[in-house]
């Protein structure tokens, strides 16, 4: 017997019974203090993604904020945040191979400090290539790579 694996665009509309807000769980509690954590939908992270237009900028702690006010918590999910977002981009990426033109633009998502994330398709690479065609330039902090002044580039959600 031999299962089917679900393509990224599956794992993007299955909302698994999300979005909700819970308590801040103890574990989380000494990072993130008391209060309410709200865990979006992954179509949630998605949209506002798509909602980045081209010159302009967007981080994970910014989606976030904007989910715990769309849902009226404390805090919104750091993990399932982040985790959402990679599927959004892969998503994107299986939709750009089919053909598809209007994708999310997941290449303009930061992480926190501007830093550009090695799990989107194409890593670090492919998304510099993509930031550059836009006029970002991303600099090297380290290991890490970063876009330059990123947040003269910012969106206000």
């Amino acid at each position: 017997m031999t299962t089917k694996r679900s393509t990224w665009q599956e794992k993007l509309a299955n909302d698994k019974g999300l979005p909700k807000v819970e308590a801040i769980p103890d574990k989380m509690s000494k990072r993130w203090g008391e209060g309410t954590v709200a865990i979006p939908a992954p179509k949630e992270i998605d949209d506002i993604m798509k909602k980045v237009p081209r010159g302009k900028l967007i981080t994970i702690n910014d989606i976030r904020r904007s989910i715990a006010g769309r849902h009226g918590a404390s805090i919104g999910c750091p993990m399932t945040t982040g985790i959402f977002a990679w599927i959004a981009a892969s998503a994107a990426a299986e939709e750009e191979a089919e053909g598809k033109e209007q994708i999310t633009p997941y290449w303009r998502t930061l992480k926190s400090g501007g830093e550009l994330n090695p799990k989107y398709p194409g890593g670090v690479e492919g998304q510099r290539a993509r930031l550059e065609a836009e006029g970002h330039r991303v600099v090297p902090r380290g290991k890490k790579y970063v876009v330059e002044d990123f947040e003269k580039s910012l969106i206000q959600l």
